[in-house]
């Protein structure tokens, strides 16, 4: 097993707040990061994949067709948008850096080559915050109606 890593980056702005909480419970929660203007971040995307070696290409994969279908996915729909309101995919979802990574993840694992899959992926916010996914069951963290239908399946 042969582990290959790619770094895409892209900007962003999100409020990380709970609509079904008050402004208190928000503000208590979130703190600055509840500006009900939003904040932005220089976000880096690392994603590894794993995979057996091609005989034919030497590769798992070419890493420049993984760079391509990171930003025909994600960095496309996400860079330079507000992910509370511009970016489908996360409609509802509380945009930590926790829920983003599990959404790229959700996004990324149906559109691989056979011969590899993803390890992990590492979502950093900033030179000191990071988070990272490797596929172990998380559920998003949603709110108001979009919670109720996740749940519901409908």
């Amino acid at each position: 097993m042969v582990y290959i890593t790619r770094k895409v980056d892209f900007c962003a702005s999100h409020r990380l707040y709970n609509p079904e909480f008050t402004d208190e419970k928000n503000d208590r929660i979130y703190g600055r990061c509840n500006n009900p203007n939003g904040h932005g971040h220089n976000y880096e995307l690392e994603v590894t994949l794993r995979g057996s070696v091609d005989p034919e290409t030497g590769m798992v994969m070419d890493l420049k067709a993984l760079k391509t279908l990171l930003v025909q996915e994600i960095i496309d729909k996400v860079d330079h948008k507000n992910l509370n309101v511009d970016v489908d995919f996360l409609a509802g979802v509380i945009p930590t850096a926790e829920n983003i990574v599990v959404s790229f993840w959700q996004i990324l694992e149906k559109r691989l080559p056979r011969n590899c899959e993803l390890h992990e992926m590492k979502l950093w916010e900033s030179a000191d915050n990071m988070a990272y996914y490797r596929g172990e069951g998380a559920e998003l963290a949603r709110h108001g109606e979009l919670a109720a239908s996740a749940a519901t399946g409908k």
